[in-house]
């Protein structure tokens, strides 16, 4: 299964030494960019040397095969998309920043199912669907263990009719994105949306380090340029690769090992009942839970990161100092209006935090 059931994970817990209370990630991390937004393909291919040059970070299964997973996080390629659509579905773009993309993981039995559902909840977030893509992928690469689970692999497009308003776009994008996430797995169908957005987009999987560039073919076609690559082989402990467990998650690339994990979704979880939001009013009850079912210590993070951008209206690097704040207390050279912000932080919400951390954000 690409994404196990409640019921397959209960059994799992009855049944094995997993426990999901202990879902860890160490791993390698990277990125490549150019510092002036300048689009290249070289900045692709430096992220494939910078991963593959990675590959005694990660692990693979008795197969010598089957990696934990690896993963790259880019710019939305337009040209590609645009050139692709066009050519194999006559289809149209609306101009860059105007649409979201990204993958989803579904499997063959529940596709067609999983699809409508997705209709749907395009349909209720006032968002509209351009259609879907097929990737090209080539499954003879993958070890046997990781074929064994390997998904059904489709790209969405979406617009709306007010995709020149950034702000409220990218706030129906994430909520569609959440729904999805929410909705079909109480319809026990199983999915997982790898990245929905309308400025990245994720390729990853169960790969080794050498698996994913030969496995995803847009990622060595030359008219895939991109001002960031953001790297990524992984290390499980305590827990089952899968597909869906392979990095760069949607807003970051983590190393490290987070101590504090339960304490910390649980924080989350008992805010949900007293937080509001001005960008979301009512809705933001579909945002939750907040922290998703069977994430990694890595997704959990993940999910808050998001949430607090999305739905906050903070920046990207104020979220990610009100998550992993500085060592700031005593530090005496620190400027009293960062000290101050830190000091404010701190009655928020806890440090998510562990030993030999870092994390990339984009």
């Amino acid at each position: 299964m690409v994404v196990l059931t409640k019921e397959q994970f209960e059994r799992a817990e009855r049944e094995t030494l997993w426990d999901p209370k202990l879902e860890k990630d160490a791993c390698g991390v990277g990125f490549v960019t150019s510092i002036k937004g300048v689009p290249t393909h070289k900045i692709l291919e430096d992220g494939r040397v910078m991963l593959e040059r990675m590959a005694h970070r990660g692990a693979c299964a008795c197969d010598n095969d089957s990696g934990d997973g690896a993963g790259v996080l880019t710019a939305i390629p337009d040209d590609l998309y645009r050139t692709e659509l066009k050519e194999t579905l006559g289809l149209e773009l609306p101009p860059a920043g105007q649409y979201a993309t990204g993958h989803i993981f579904m499997e063959i039995d529940s596709y067609k199912q999983a699809k409508e559902s997705i209709h749907d909840l395009i349909r209720g977030c006032e968002l509209k669907l351009i259609g879907w893509r097929k990737l090209q992928t080539n499954s003879e690469i993958l070890g046997k263990e990781a074929k064994k689970t390997e998904p059904c692999i489709r790209q969405v497009f979406v617009t709306a009719d007010f995709a020149d308003d950034k702000e409220k776009f990218d706030r129906q994008v994430y909520l569609l994105r959440k729904q999805a996430t929410h909705q079909l797995a109480k319809q026990s169908v199983p999915c997982y949306v790898v990245s929905l957005s309308a400025s990245t987009v994720v390729y990853k999987g169960q790969f080794t380090p050498h698996q994913l560039y030969k496995y995803y073919l847009d990622l060595t076609n030359p008219n895939f340029i991109t001002h960031i690559a953001l790297v990524h082989s992984r290390f499980s402990t305590n827990t089952f690769p899968s597909w869906s467990r392979a990095q760069p998650n949607r807003m970051l690339a983590h190393n490290g090992e987070i101590n504090t994990l339960r304490g910390n979704i649980n924080f989350m979880r008992a805010r949900e009942g007293v937080m509001h939001s001005a960008k979301y009013g009512e809705d933001i009850q579909k945002l939750y839970p907040v922290v998703e079912e069977h994430m990694t210590d890595s997704g959990c993070f993940d999910n808050v990161l998001e949430f607090l951008v999305r739905a906050s209206g903070r920046t990207l690097p104020e979220a990610a100092m009100l998550m992993v704040p500085e060592a700031w207390e005593k530090d005496e050279d620190m400027g009293q209006e960062k000290r101050s912000f830190y000091r404010w932080a701190a009655m928020l919400m806890e440090p998510w935090d562990g030993p030999g951390l870092y994390k990339f954000f984009f």
